[in-house]
């Protein structure tokens, strides 16, 4: 392939196993992702990790930290802090105990994955340093699902910080995925104090990088992605500081992303609306394209 798209090497069949209907789609699971920006001298960058190269799905990718929704993000009061639940419920589309849970989400996963928590005791203030053995010992409870965020939050007596995160986009799995997510992604900004680090056991590598120069590397092949990732680094490029993309937030369209298949001409073409690059055309019979 020319550019870095991850391409399963199952999609040709379960494409055509779509489009007879002899493959059912499965029900996708609620996620959120945050793109973590930050200033540098030669303009913002952006937090990424690369997926082992042993992951089943995805491996050798380049993402952002993220994960699915806990259960208990629906269930329990989380502590809150910014725009209230109903104005989120109202921005995602969803319900109120929805919002809850897909923000906490994405603050949880950033905690979890990269060892940035977006909280502070009051709504004026955010967390300074978070290392050190005690806030290993709760992240890997998080992780390991003996802590629920909102327990984690009212112990150490934080509220989650809405108003630093950004909601940008949504992406849906394709129907043909055997693993479906319907993924929202997030902008937030590096609070100060705070530093990023390697924290998933599923990255072996993270980079601060510019959104230009990492979509330079996909282009180029080098660096190996999957179309959301490589179509929100392409829309950062426009913003010259994490504050200017973190404005242009609430103005951004929530519709949607999700992948079609269609029979046209003796192929499957696989296309994502509004993103003509990733067109994908799929013989009927034979093997997948390089």
């Amino acid at each position: 392939m020319a550019n870095g798209q991850w391409f399963p090497p199952d999609w040709p069949d379960r494409i055509r196993a779509l489009a007879d209907g002899t493959l059912t789609p499965v029900t996708p699971k609620r996620a959120a992702t945050v793109m973590l920006l930050r200033d540098t001298d030669a303009g913002p960058a952006v937090h990424m990790l690369r997926r082992r190269a042993s992951m089943a799905f995805a491996g050798g990718a380049y993402a952002y930290p993220g994960g699915g929704v806990d259960p208990r993000d629906d269930d329990l009061r989380v502590r809150w802090a910014g725009p209230t639940r109903a104005w989120w419920a109202d921005r995602l589309g969803v319900e109120e105990t929805e919002a809850q849970a897909i923000v906490c989400a994405a603050v949880r996963e950033t905690y979890e994955e990269a060892g940035v928590l977006l909280a502070g005791p009051d709504p004026d203030s955010v967390v300074g340093d978070t290392t050190g053995p005690d806030w290993e010992a709760d992240r890997a409870a998080l992780v390991a699902r003996e802590l629920s965020f909102a327990e984690f939050l009212d112990r150490r007596g934080l509220a989650l910080r809405s108003d630093l995160l950004g909601a940008w986009t949504r992406w849906i799995t394709p129907e043909f995925e055997p693993r479906r997510y319907d993924t929202w992604f997030f902008v937030a900004a590096l609070p100060g104090g705070q530093r990023t680090r390697n924290a998933s056991t599923e990255a072996d590598r993270t980079v601060w990088i510019r959104p230009e120069d990492a979509a330079a590397g996909y282009d180029k092949g080098e660096l190996l992605m999957l179309p959301p990732t490589i179509a929100t680094l392409r829309q950062l490029v426009a913003y010259g500081s994490p504050a200017e993309a973190l404005a242009a937030a609430p103005s951004r369209d929530l519709t949607p992303v999700l992948a079609r298949a269609r029979l046209v001409d003796g192929e499957v073409v696989l296309s994502w609306p509004g993103h003509d690059e990733f067109t994908k055309r799929i013989p009927t019979r034979g093997a997948a394209p390089a």
